[in-house]
């Protein structure tokens, strides 16, 4: 049952977004060397949608995955992370859309900025300090949830170790 989400969904006006199921992303966070938090953004190939933007590892959800299964299971395609331990923090709904289709963000932590690995969706992969996220050309969803992430992310204590349960929230 694996794949069922890929494909388009459309709005009545045209406008389409990847995942038949929605889609999510993962906000991985981990402290830098210099003592500032980082975040693991992806350079998105150029044969991608929104191609050479920069945005999180993230894609479609299937029919049978939760938001969480969905962001790890594409960060660790998209970035080899998977065999590290991630602490998921929060689960927030940062786009939705007139046809019911939801992106969810999923914010988690890691001890130290994990080796990456990436695949043929990215043209590289980079720890960035979350001042400095603003800096990069981002991908239009991301640079539009990006305040409200980046508000998150400052009002959530960095917690590897775990924290209790994790909240979803919506726009």
């Amino acid at each position: 049952m694996r794949g069922d989400g890929d494909g388009w969904v459309f709005d009545p006006d045209g406008s389409r977004y990847w995942g038949r199921h929605g889609a999510a992303g993962l906000l991985l966070r981990a402290p830098l060397p210099d003592g500032a938090i980082g975040v693991l953004l992806q350079h998105r190939a150029a044969w991608s949608h929104q191609g050479g933007t920069w945005a999180l590892p993230g894609g479609a959800r299937d029919s049978h995955e939760s938001a969480v299964d969905t962001a790890i299971r594409e960060a660790d395609e998209e970035a080899g992370i998977g065999h590290h331990e991630i602490v998921v923090r929060l689960e927030l709904v940062t786009a939705e859309s007139v046809s019911g289709w939801t992106y969810t963000t999923v914010i988690a932590d890691v001890e130290t900025p994990v080796s990456t690995v990436a695949n043929g969706e990215s043209t590289e992969l980079r720890w960035v300090a979350t001042g400095e996220v603003d800096l990069l050309p981002l991908h239009p969803g991301f640079a539009r949830s990006w305040p409200e992430l980046r508000d998150q992310l400052a009002a959530l204590a960095y917690c590897p170790l775990g924290g209790g349960e994790v909240p979803t929230r919506r726009r």
